[in-house]
């Protein structure tokens, strides 16, 4: 069956900003929310679309949403996870930070951290840490990704392989039911996997939404790290993986949503 009028404008709506809502989109409309769930119902079953809690995102299995969109996309949970996953980072500490807009949020929340030092893949990172002077920033070199300021590629992981540290916070494009860890980029995985190889505790941090998501190359799977933060009890099927692995799940309290 063929897209409506409106649906088309739908999909055009989540392909610019990567996330719509009932709500939003009834008002846009000026249509009922019923009107919209079944119009989302029916992108969400020719898979442009994937549900998520009060709306949908749009589905990617090859490419990611753009960084700009995805800096928005869900900003207030991830603020909660940054704030949430901050606080198990003693001071006195040393951390890989990788390419991510959860793990630059997680990076704003350690800026009054004392005696750290970050070793990083993202641009972003690195300049949001440079406002902590109680902070030694390393940047790791590499292939300049534009797009986001990620450096990713060979010499990247090669350059992470040197430093063994105490925490490696990472990020995740999708999660898989069976707890895979997923991404888009092949380069951008090589370093990620060296972090992980080169940390003592390894903690991700994903907001609900790449509960949805699927992408085609695999990081790691949750059993090799030490914790998970996140905004949204997971599905069951990723709780009972982390009850199963010894991973601490972390949800941020409502509140701070």
């Amino acid at each position: 069956m063929g897209q409506t009028f409106r649906q088309q404008e739908i999909l055009a709506v989540a392909r610019e900003t990567g996330r719509v809502t009932v709500d939003g989109l009834a008002e846009q409309f000026d249509v009922t929310p019923q009107t919209i769930r079944r119009d989302l119902g029916e992108l969400c079953d020719s898979g442009v679309l994937s549900r998520v809690h009060g709306g949908a995102v749009l589905s990617s299995g090859r490419t990611n949403i753009g960084y700009v969109t995805r800096r928005t996309l869900a900003e207030t949970e991830k603020d909660a996870i940054g704030r949430l996953c901050s606080a198990s980072i003693p001071e006195d500490c040393s951390l890989f930070i990788n390419i991510g807009t959860t793990t630059e949020a997680v990076a704003r929340h350690l800026r009054d951290h004392r005696n750290i030092m970050v070793v990083t893949n993202n641009m972003n990172v690195a300049n949001i840490m440079a406002e902590n002077e109680n902070c030694e920033v390393i940047v790791a070199g590499g292939v300049l990704r534009r797009s986001d300021g990620g450096l990713v590629g060979e010499a990247t992981g090669a350059f992470i392989s040197q430093f063994k540290v105490d925490y490696a916070i990472i990020g995740a494009s999708a999660i898989d039911e069976d707890g895979a860890l997923l991404d888009y980029d092949y380069r951008e995985v090589h370093v990620s996997q060296a972090i992980i190889r080169n940390a003592r505790s390894s903690y991700l941090v994903a907001d609900a939404t790449k509960f949805t998501r699927s992408a085609p190359v695999r990081i790691a799977h949750l059993s090799d790290l030490a914790g998970f933060f996140t905004d949204q009890p997971p599905p069951d099927a990723i709780r009972e993986v982390c009850e199963r692995s010894d991973v601490a799940l972390s949800v941020a309290p409502a509140g701070e949503l």
